[in-house]
């Protein structure tokens, strides 16, 4: 029931949790990102694929690298990886260090990715470091030694990348691997199920490209860990040249000479740190209206009035601002270009926009601002799952693992009726649908009698159905959200809304509510229910209604769809 979702920048490692029936993420608190961690962003979990290999080894790590002892027991140390890796080469890196190794093992696996010495260390040497010390890190923070493990693999990856990750757990004792393509344990992850075919776009956009993949799920291929490709597009962009571009951006606002070495792997001490800052502001924005970029360059780069008074310059960032150098630099027109792009190669075979029921968005660059309303736009928000960016991949393969994902749907979120007070005439939210309902629902699902507000002492003549989407989480999980006006939020966790019990509402419907008459209209003095109102979830996620008008006798609404769930 292991699972090991091997990324670019990072890795995830998950297993299905037998006692709470779901997956888990395993917090390897010696070299994820931020052991105990809190922030959404941080990703916290998550191992850097980064290696620094030892330049040497001692006595029982030399004994530990043979082979036949190796896939036995483990032996001595040979790297440091993850965070221990990138913080030994904050400054300059060493020869010795390989930030990444991934992309280069299906096609050319004997690349030197870094040297010892004289001696040349190939992508297939990195990995093999790599997951040895992810192994070991396992099975000293688990006690268990995994001898069976799913892998996700890109969706284009041919049959020499799969080898050579085979080989490479094969080497560290792993008796059985077997394979998921990511869109597959994505969908997984967010939950879908697959009692029938259905088609999804799956959005990777992190932190070095973007990717689009629209795919055909079934359910023999989840079986088989696989899926058709219709249509895929992509860009060698992410959030690494997102942070390059915002950088150039505030320094030459600042005033500052834009960095030369941008662009190159052995940069300065000052720009990692910048790069860095800058980051950290693009993150922050993502929840805040604005923040300071505070820079660190050389005292060379101060300006004149700067030196005398022994102050440093800083530059006050709004959301507005990574909007538009994102604008001015392009990103939004790629996002439509690939959009466009899988949209026409679908359309060849027959697939048309609306036939796309789900999108998926992994990657931590889904956060960008104005990333999410623009795939919200295009697909309906009852479409898009973004709430785990960075999970859902790995959550997916520990399903497939455990051998689990033969579990239906489920709703996702709290959905409620919007209602008003008799007295204040304030809205109230009876919520209808909780999050983890399964459907289809039988179709009195939620019911009540309710009596029509009469708002400002006037006869009630009409009445709307207005349904909100409500955003928390008390199971302490984290996830992200958006509001009505594409805004970020973070919900559950200590630092989310869940912490304040104060969910995001977001009506669904409000400005084209289902709408019916009362005839004869609904007097103020009269406080008898007068409507009843049913609700209940159809297999395809619509919401539907039934309103029986306890006057006339009559149906008003039968089974009627309203809005679609998530």
């Amino acid at each position: 029931m292991w699972a090991i979702d091997l990324g670019t920048t990072n890795t995830g490692v998950a297993r299905w949790s037998e006692t709470e029936s779901r997956p888990r993420l395993v917090e390897l608190p010696d070299i994820c990102r931020r052991p105990g961690g809190e922030d959404h962003l941080e990703a916290p979990l998550m191992v850097p694929s980064a290696v620094q290999a030892f330049e040497t080894l001692s006595f029982w790590g030399k004994v530990g690298a043979w082979s036949p002892v190796n896939r036995r027991l483990f032996l001595g140390k040979q790297a440091f990886i993850g965070r221990p890796a990138v913080e030994a080469n904050q400054g300059q890196a060493r020869a010795s260090f390989a930030r990444a190794f991934k992309p280069f093992l299906g096609r050319s696996p004997l690349r030197t990715m870094a040297r010892i010495g004289s001696r040349p260390l190939s992508a297939r040497e990195i990995g093999r470091l790599f997951v040895r010390e992810l192994l070991v890190e396992i099975k000293k923070s688990t006690g268990h030694r995994i001898r069976d493990v799913v892998v996700t693999t890109p969706v284009d990856a041919y049959e020499a990348y799969r080898a050579e990750v085979a080989e490479l757990f094969k080497a560290n004792g792993v008796r059985r691997v077997r394979f998921l393509d990511e869109p597959v344990a994505a969908a997984i992850g967010y939950g879908l199920g697959l009692k029938q075919n259905r088609l999804a776009l799956v959005v990777d956009f992190g932190g070095g490209t973007l990717d689009l993949a629209l795919v055909s799920l079934t359910a023999k291929g989840m079986q088989e860990g696989s899926c058709e490709v219709m249509g895929k597009e992509g860009r060698p962009l992410g959030g690494n040249l997102v942070d390059k571009w915002l950088l150039t951006d505030f320094c030459q606002r600042l005033g500052y000479p834009v960095p030369d070495d941008l662009e190159d792997d052995a940069s300065s001490f000052w720009t990692r740190l910048m790069m860095v800052e800058a980051c950290r502001v693009k993150e922050s924005v993502f929840f805040k209206d604005s923040d300071e970029f505070v820079p660190t360059p050389p005292d060379e780069f101060h300006r004149f009035d700067e030196r005398i008074r022994g102050e440093s310059a800083s530059l006050s960032v709004t959301r507005d601002d990574v909007v538009r150098i994102l604008s001015e630099r392009g990103l939004y027109d790629a996002l439509d270009e690939c959009i466009d792009g899988v949209l026409a190669q679908g359309e060849k075979h027959g697939i048309r926009p609306e036939d796309i029921e789900d999108v998926l968005m992994v990657g931590g660059s889904t956060l960008l601002p104005g990333v999410y309303p623009r795939f919200e736009e295009r697909f309906g928000r009852g479409a898009v799952r973004a709430w785990q960016p960075f999970e859902a991949v790995a959550y997916g393969a520990a399903v497939y693992a455990a051998d689990a994902s033969h579990q239906s749907d489920f709703i996702v979120h709290d959905y409620a009726f919007v209602t008003h007070d008799l007295t204040t005439h304030e809205k109230q939210y009876s919520v209808i649908v909780n999050n983890g309902t399964r459907f289809p629902t039988a179709s009195d699902f939620w019911k009540r009698q309710l009596v029509p507000t009469c708002s400002l002492g006037e006869p009630e003549t009409m009445f709307k159905l207005v349904i909100c989407e409500v955003g928390q989480d008390f199971s302490g999980d984290r996830r992200f959200t958006w509001d009505a006006d594409g805004r970020l939020h973070k919900v559950g966790g200590k630092e989310g809304n869940g912490n304040s019990r104060e969910p995001l509402v977001v009506p669904l419907n409000e400005s084209n509510p289902t709408l019916g008459y009362l005839k004869p209209p609904h007097q103020p003095s009269d406080k008898k229910p007068r409507l009843e109102i049913s609700f209940g979830v159809n297999a395809d996620r619509w919401l539907c209604a039934t309103v029986y008008d306890l006057r006339t006798k009559k149906f008003m609404m039968r089974e009627e769809p309203v809005v679609r769930l998530l």
